[in-house]
């Protein structure tokens, strides 16, 4: 007897089978980007060859701080590290990471696989327990540890404000001189560093120095007394289902911010507005937002401004020239040149994000000015004049730190040391003579899938000062203190407010 099968049974039995094999290639793709994968070495070599290839041929700042002898040696020495297999975390910290940190570009670092940090990061990891915010020495040039928050809820001794001195017999000196040869910065200006300690302290102590059952903390009581307390690794009672460790936050957001990247708030007590934009990138609708601000500005005739850029990290090249037309009272460019090694990516563009993208923008953007160099002239040539409505004529207070980083830095490179403002904090992260961006694509490395972030373009700024790797100074230096910490003081506000109430 012939069966006759429903057409919808059979369309039901193709669905079944595309989504088992769909299932069962997620499963193995997923498989591929767990923490414990190891690598052989030849994929790693491979790797490190094409990274090297296309890092000596296009990136456009490779010696502008570290000499070819110098990282010929270093290309080599961290080659010849591979010699066994390796998980993606110790090719990156093993490998990558002090590798990159030679180059002392900012924008030039490694990161993992989008798939490998979604997958990994839905689980809590065992981790070094104790948030720390880490401050730099000054006169005494002796760094200092304080607790932020303890993982190990049940530690009653080792709480917020606690000085810490030593960790496994490192002083907070040598931590943070350890740690930075794994953090990219932009020539010498390695405040930033400790910003990035702070957010994350446990996450780079595991990844750099590995986790201990036990960890000696040498620390300073309430009275005034030195001890040591052995503290536990932290472990999640469930690793399963507990929560990844958070980091701390960058800087205090008011809750109610609508946006979190940009807002305007008027302190009429003391008569300024404090203006917050913690990042330039594209997708934030600033030029809407400055225009509203400073129609608000003018309305309500603030003779004040802080512009806070403590934690923007740069983004878009035009956000920043928009809200300097708002500052300066004289025209201005963005940089005196602006310059790409390669006007095509060549046969190495397939190793890009957007590969032939970038090439096409490159092509079009740039003009050969000589053998290796390839001006991106619109940033070169480009005047910008000072907005005539609502241009802002007050005081001007431009809060930086560490963290003001590209974009950000250009910014305060613009308004520096016109009469009606003033820098206010700490060294930027960005260099002050240059850095380099425009064009930011990642490279994939083809066996591991891990990234390098690759700057096309190098940045020398309008105006220049020399090369020497600061970044961008402020005007009046206001360090973090200890005692501002334990109190959750924002002191750089604190020295505004003081300098408004003191006037001229």
């Amino acid at each position: 007897m012939r069966v006759i099968r429903k057409k919808s049974d059979y369309w039901l039995t193709c669905f079944f089978v595309l989504v088992t094999a769909s299932l069962l290639t997620s499963c193995k793709s997923s498989a591929l980007y767990r923490a414990s994968v190891k690598f052989p070495a030849e994929d790693l070599q491979e790797d490190y060859r094409v990274m090297r290839r296309v890092l000596e041929k296009q990136h456009p700042a490779l010696y502008w701080y570290t000499p070819k002898d110098s990282m010929d040696y270093f290309f080599d020495r961290y080659y010849g590290a591979i010699t066994d297999s390796m998980t993606r975390q110790q090719f990156g910290y093993r490998v990558l990471a002090p590798l990159t940190t030679k180059i002392r570009c900012g924008h030039t670092s490694f990161s993992f696989p989008s798939r490998y940090n979604k997958i990994n990061k839905r689980v809590a990891q065992p981790s070094f327990p104790l948030f720390l915010r880490v401050l730099p020495g000054l006169a005494s040039d002796v760094d200092t540890m304080v607790v932020l928050s303890n993982l190990n809820k049940s530690d009653t001794v080792l709480k917020r404000g606690t000085l810490v001195t030593n960790i496994n017999g490192l002083s907070a000196r040598q931590l943070v001189d350890t740690v930075s040869q794994y953090m990219p910065v932009d020539g010498y200006s390695t405040g930033i560093n400790y910003t990035r300690l702070s957010i994350s302290f446990p996450r780079y102590h595991r990844d750099i120095f590995g986790l201990f059952s036990q960890y000696q903390v040498d620390y300073i009581d309430s009275t005034g007394v030195h001890k040591t307390a052995m503290v536990p690794l932290y472990m999640p009672a469930d690793s399963a289902n507990a929560r990844p460790v958070r980091e701390q936050s960058r800087s205090a957001r008011p809750r109610d911010m609508k946006d979190p990247n940009k807002s305007l708030e008027i302190d009429s007590a003391h008569h300024l507005a404090v203006m917050n934009i913690h990042s330039f990138a594209g997708k934030n609708r600033l030029r809407s937002f400055y225009r509203k601000s400073f129609r608000k500005l003018r309305k309500e005739n603030i003779p004040n401004l802080v512009i806070d850029l403590r934690s923007n990290g740069g983004g878009r090249v035009d956000n920043y020239t928009s809200l300097a037309r708002y500052i300066k009272q004289e025209p201005f460019k963005v940089a005196d040149s602006v310059v790409a090694v390669t006007n095509w990516l060549g046969n190495e563009k397939k190793y890009y994000t957007s590969g032939l993208v970038n090439s096409l923008i490159l092509f079009f953007v740039s003009r050969k000015e000589n053998e290796r160099e390839y001006h991106f002239r619109y940033w070169e040539r480009k005047t910008f004049t000072p907005r005539r409505k609502n241009h802002y004529s007050g005081k001007v207070y431009v809060l930086i730190s560490g963290p003001t980083f590209s974009a950000s830095t250009l910014f305060a490179n613009a308004v520096k040391g016109q009469e009606n403002v003033l820098l206010v904090g700490e060294e930027a992260g960005g260099g002050w003579h240059g850095n380099s961006g425009i064009l930011i694509p990642d490279i994939i490395l083809p066996n591991t899938k891990m990234k390098i972030r690759m700057p096309l373009h190098r940045i020398v700024q309008y105006k220049h000062v020399p090369k020497d790797g600061q970044g961008v100074m402020p005007d009046i230096f206001v360090p973090p203190t200890l005692e501002n910490v334990r109190k959750g003081i924002d002191g750089k506000m604190m020295k505004v407010i003081e300098l408004i109430q003191n006037g001229p």
